[in-house]
């Protein structure tokens, strides 16, 4: 009788452990994200939300005013990037961004309020 309990909560702490696991390596923009969530996310966070045409204009007018972090993993960075990017890799999951939310503001440093961050 000992062994089957013993059975049965073992196989609950996996059950579970695995659980928690999903759920903390979920992808962090699952299909279906809204453009009210993405704008609260924004808000958030503390940052600025730009068109990609404003952007195009910033890097044409004066590429060096620009600081671009691309946040995708080492090996996608290296595959290929915007000139002058730079690469600070974050899990596309929402404990690695909260996670690492204060870390990028350390990495960014006083050129915060120049950054423009993309996943």
């Amino acid at each position: 009788m000992k062994n089957g309990k013993t059975l049965w909560t073992a196989l609950l702490a996996l059950v579970f452990a695995a659980g928690a696991l999903w759920f903390a390596n979920r992808a962090a923009a699952p299909d279906g994200t809204s453009w009210e969530a993405i704008l609260a996310e924004t808000k958030d966070g503390g940052y600025r939300l730009i068109t990609t045409e404003e952007l195009a204009e910033r890097y044409r007018r004066d590429v060096k005013s620009v600081l671009l972090v691309d946040t995708r993993q080492d090996w996608e960075y290296r595959a290929g990037h915007i000139e002058g990017a730079v690469n600070f890799p974050m899990e596309p999951t929402r404990w690695s961004r909260w996670r690492k939310a204060s870390a990028l503001e350390a990495f960014l440093g006083p050129d915060r309020e120049r950054a423009i961050v993309f996943y």
